[in-house]
């Protein structure tokens, strides 16, 4: 009878061993998920700039170091490794694009290029994926962080290696701030 016992705590122990293990092992693979839709997300936005470095390279002939500057942060932002690394990167990256468009602001044929309005409103538009994939994968990330950090799924986290995943922060002051607008009609 007490051998009956046992074993049935046991089988218990290994059930609920198992469920624990699945669930993180869910989790980190939502993480992977989350991680690899911003890659999508990235890649896409790397194709588009030498398009659009391309498309203005002639007309803004004499702001060469902004190209430069654009497609040698593309390149870092390309080969970064890591989550800190790839979010540091692309911050620098969209930096060198805020520059790049506020310079085709000043070229009025630039501005109604057709071309360059398309892959301007493409790179938006693929800004605000990103955001939205970044979101995705710090959502998914802190759900599987937590799942490690909590009684009792932290003892069988710790005993099977599983490790906590990076977030996604803003880590440049300029990018925190909160944009001033100034309304008033004067």
């Amino acid at each position: 009878m007490v051998g009956w016992i046992i074993l049935g705590v046991l089988a218990a122990m290994v059930i609920w061993m198992i469920a624990i293990f699945n669930s993180l092992v869910s989790l980190k693979n939502q993480t992977l998920n989350g991680w690899k839709q911003i890659d999508v997300q990235l890649k896409r936005r790397h194709d588009l700039i030498p398009n659009l470095v391309e498309t203005v390279k002639g007309v803004m002939s004499f702001e060469q170091n902004t190209l430069t500057q654009v497609i040698e942060a593309r390149n870092r932002a390309i080969s970064a490794q890591g989550v800190a690394d790839k979010a540091a990167q692309e911050n620098m990256l969209s930096g060198a694009l805020r520059q790049l468009f506020a310079l085709v602001e000043n070229y009025p044929n630039l501005k109604s290029n057709e071309n360059v309005s398309k892959l301007q409103e493409e790179l938006s538009s693929t800004e605000n994926r990103i955001g939205f994939a970044r979101q995705f994968y710090n959502d998914i990330a802190t759900k599987f962080n937590i799942a490690q950090q909590t009684f009792p799924t932290n003892m069988v986290a710790g005993m099977l290696g599983f490790q906590a995943a990076e977030l996604f922060e803003i880590k440049d002051a300029a990018e925190k701030e909160v944009p001033k607008v100034d309304l008033n009609l004067k």
